[in-house]
């Protein structure tokens, strides 16, 4: 079945891989259509749309996002409804942004969650989905002359493809969703990037963010899949930390413009890392 090119990341999420996507999809096994697409920081879902397997089990630990994921699913009609009431102006956003500092908050349907997360991406600063250590939404509003609130031929196709194809929406730890997995998975891990300097860090989508435990404990996990020969490839930023836990592994490392840094001058192109326990030559 061709691919539908309309199917794209419907949100822009810290760390996107569209830039990057020829070199992952350069290192991506040769039997990838015969594994079964697991993918546990789902994010923005750039990889899972570009290649659009037929059967995927898709997770994150941010509820909120698979909240939006199983709205587009399940009530596309109500949500693009919903997304033609908000209004780009700086007043509304605040309001609707302080949502999540209230008791109101919990009144929301799943639609109306689903269609705020959307509508605060498409009208922050950057577009980026960013929480505090309390999971409270703090980007300031964006100044967008025309923001894309409705996207509906983007949102029409992803939803088809998540009701044509066998697509689990799972919210949860990215390890119970791996101890899942057989050698006939094959997984593609873009966790939380460790930062590059100790003032610096891409973790600003969940809640408390992740610090270098994390990081190890996501290695330990890496090495158990090795172990049971199921395939992973995994990027990561190109820290030396990150070289050393995967030193085991295949390591390329491939250039990305980044516009997360709040210094400006500090945005441009920076080095990742994209790790795989396989050789491409294995058919």
């Amino acid at each position: 079945m061709a691919k539908n090119n309309l199917v794209t990341p419907f949100l822009k999420w810290v760390g996107g891989k569209r830039q990057i996507m020829s070199s992952i999809v350069d290192l991506l096994p040769k039997d990838i259509n015969k594994l079964n697409y697991v993918e546990p920081f789902i994010g923005g879902g750039a990889l899972l749309f570009h290649l659009q397997p037929k059967k995927a089990v898709i997770n994150d630990f941010n509820a909120e996002l698979i909240n939006v994921y199983k709205v587009i699913k399940n009530n596309l009609d109500e949500l693009i409804i919903d997304l033609q009431k908000h209004k780009n102006e700086a007043e509304y956003f605040y309001k609707l942004r302080s949502l999540d500092r209230t008791e109101e908050y919990q009144k929301l349907s799943n639609i109306q969650r689903a269609s705020r997360i959307i509508y605060l991406n498409k009208t922050c600063f950057n577009g980026l989905y960013r929480v505090n250590n309390a999971g409270e939404f703090n980007a300031p509003f964006g100044r967008y002359k025309n923001p894309n609130i409705v996207n509906a031929p983007t949102l029409k196709a992803v939803n088809k493809y998540l009701n044509s194809n066998k697509i689990d929406l799972i919210t949860g730890d990215y390890a119970d969703i791996l101890n899942n997995t057989t050698k006939s998975s094959f997984i593609y891990l873009d966790p939380p990037y460790h930062p590059l300097t100790e003032g610096s860090s891409f973790t600003g989508y969940v809640q408390g963010g992740w610090n270098i435990y994390d990081q190890i404990r996501l290695r330990e996990v890496c090495d158990e899949l090795d172990k049971k020969g199921i395939k992973f490839l995994l990027s990561n930023s190109s820290t030396d930390f990150i070289k050393d836990q995967y030193s085991a592994y295949e390591i390329n490392i491939v250039k990305a413009n980044r516009s997360i840094n709040s210094n400006g001058e500090k945005r441009g192109e920076v080095e990742e890392v994209l790790i795989r326990n396989y050789g491409n030559d294995k058919k």
